[in-house]
């Protein structure tokens, strides 16, 4: 599988065309981010939903502490109808960065993703439900039933041990926020230790790399457009994350405390190459064809995330040819 994540920082004209152009260079899936200081995510969804054909359109990904779950669920049914059966629900706990700026830093975890999307299908299904949980629903339901039914796929957003055993296990896919092959490896063991205890049932499972991807023929320029991503993914990421790669914590402290204040340029000046080697792919379209490949050894499918490069409609095009062939 071949996605491409596209963020509501454009004005939605542009959006859908880069939607429209992402499906006529053969990528499988567009996401959209989900943060409250881009558009709305959902607008640009339904109305890429009307403009396209085939391509899988989903969040990427959606929290279930801004929304009710309920209403997630539904807005992912409505996606469904509206797309034909193309939706894919994305859904994981969300970018502390931001959650922080609505006071619900503190509410990320595990159980609140899981109990989302369960009951997600249950409502998708036709059922009625009551949930006594995380969250609370009395006799909810759903007065239509989309496309796909109880069978839209669930893609748990996370990199966290337990969230990566627990996607495995009840989940469709993982989409795994990394681009360094020593990351998707360890992700692998832990996808690997989840298959273990997953039902037949369930049928089949990707781990699919949420890569950081920077392209252009210029390489310099490829790495300078990959700032303001790596500062987001340096702040946020884990410490066993930043010892993996040699990345200081206080450094990467540092980027978040000027993330979360709004202070992105003093952010993304701190970025360091290593902090770009670490957390994108970024470069010409044979370095990205390289670091693609290694990635592959573990996973099952890429995301194309942001930045893609200083020029985003060639850099779509440039990110599909470069990666062709080997998701």
């Amino acid at each position: 599988m071949l996605g491409i994540e596209l963020t509501p920082e454009h004005e939605l004209d542009r959006l859908v065309d880069l939607g429209v152009r992402a499906e006529a260079a053969g990528y499988d899936a567009v996401y959209s981010t989900c943060h409250y200081n881009n558009r709305d995510p959902w607008a640009f969804l339904s109305r890429l939903a009307m403009a396209t054909d085939e391509v899988r359109l989903g969040p990427g990904v959606a929290n279930p502490y801004e929304t009710h779950p309920v209403t997630l669920a539904s807005r992912i049914a409505t996606l469904d109808e509206a797309s034909g059966g193309r939706a894919v629900f994305g859904l994981g706990p969300g970018d502390p960065s931001t959650l922080s700026n609505l006071g619900l830093a503190d509410k990320r975890g595990l159980r609140s993703v899981l109990e989302a999307f369960k009951v997600a299908q249950r409502l998708w299904a036709g059922e009625r439900v009551d949930h006594d949980g995380t969250f609370d629903a009395t006799d909810a339901g759903l007065n239509y039933e989309p496309p796909q039914g109880a069978s839209i796929p669930v893609h748990v957003g996370g990199e966290g041990p337990h969230m990566c055993r627990m996607a495995a296990k009840h989940a469709d896919g993982l989409l795994y926020n990394g681009s360094h092959p020593d990351d998707l490896a360890w992700a692998r063991e832990q996808v690997d230790d989840g298959l273990d205890a997953r039902p037949d049932e369930r049928g089949a499972f990707e781990l699919i790399a949420y890569a950081a991807v920077s392209v252009d023929t210029d390489e310099e320029a490829a790495r300078e457009a990959a700032r303001p991503p790596v500062a987001f993914i340096t702040a946020g990421a884990a410490p066993p994350v930043l010892k993996r790669h040699g990345i200081d914590p206080e450094a990467a402290e540092a980027i978040g405390e000027h993330v979360a204040a709004g202070e992105f340029s003093e952010a993304f000046e701190r970025v360091t190459p290593a902090m770009i080697d670490a957390f994108c792919m970024a470069g010409t379209p044979e370095t990205v064809r390289e670091r693609a490949a290694a990635v592959a050894e573990y996973a099952d499918g890429l995301v194309v995330g942001s930045p893609l490069g200083p020029d985003l409609e060639a850099s779509i095009d440039l990110a599909a040819e470069a990666v062709d062939g080997l998701f």
